[in-house]
């Protein structure tokens, strides 16, 4: 089956017996599958600006130079996911694909939804990391390490849940997160609101 597929994409022309062994498999069909999974692949990772790249691969599939320099940015952008991922994970940020399976004693943030039965509420749970890190001691590098966390991680943070990434829990580091803060919303570096308590996040988001 997939001899003959590689005979279409190359465009090479098919056999008697190969258009008979299409009639039978469906050949065309298979392609089809696959062209509409590569499509879907693209989309899963906000590539889609590759897709019309990709289609001119399809259409012109001798052009070796096309395929070996789209190849070549889907392994760049890879890598560079990676690195960023990495950076995540680092500042205590997993992206779980089964969370109940990889990490069942960990709660997640979850919002209630209206109308089932229950007051509308936010629950926000303390997530610690796999490995904390150590706190640092010099203020530049606790400002550091509070920013980077905040913008690799996204959404909003409470100090309890900023101090739970980091090793030991003491009353003087929570009171030492909160300058850092203060420090870096007068920067401009981060923006706060508060509700019930007050949440911060990256600027930028």
């Amino acid at each position: 089956m997939y001899n003959c597929l590689e005979k279409m994409r190359s465009g090479e022309p098919f056999t008697d017996a190969d258009r008979e062994f299409n009639n039978k498999a469906l050949i065309t069909t298979l392609k089809q599958i696959h062209d509409d999974l590569d499509r879907l692949v693209f989309q899963a990772y906000n590539w889609d600006d590759l897709i019309p790249q990709w289609q001119q691969t399809q259409t012109e599939p001798n052009n070796s130079e096309h395929k070996e320099q789209l190849e070549q940015t889907i392994l760049q952008r890879l890598v560079d996911l990676n690195a960023e991922r990495a950076e995540e994970e680092r500042n205590g940020f997993v992206r779980w694909l089964r969370p109940e399976y990889q990490a069942p004693d960990q709660v997640v943030t979850q919002k209630v939804i209206e109308g089932i039965g229950v007051e509308e509420e936010t629950k926000e749970a303390v997530i610690a990391p796999p490995e904390q890190q150590k706190f640092p001691t010099k203020l530049k590098d606790q400002l550091a390490a509070i920013r980077d966390l905040l913008r690799t991680q996204g959404g909003e943070w409470t100090i309890t849940q900023i101090a739970a990434q980091f090793k030991g829990t003491s009353a003087k580091k929570l009171k030492t997160i909160q300058n850092c803060l203060e420090i870096l919303e007068d920067l401009g570096v981060i923006l706060s609101h508060t509700e019930t308590e007050t949440k911060c996040y990256y600027a930028t988001l």
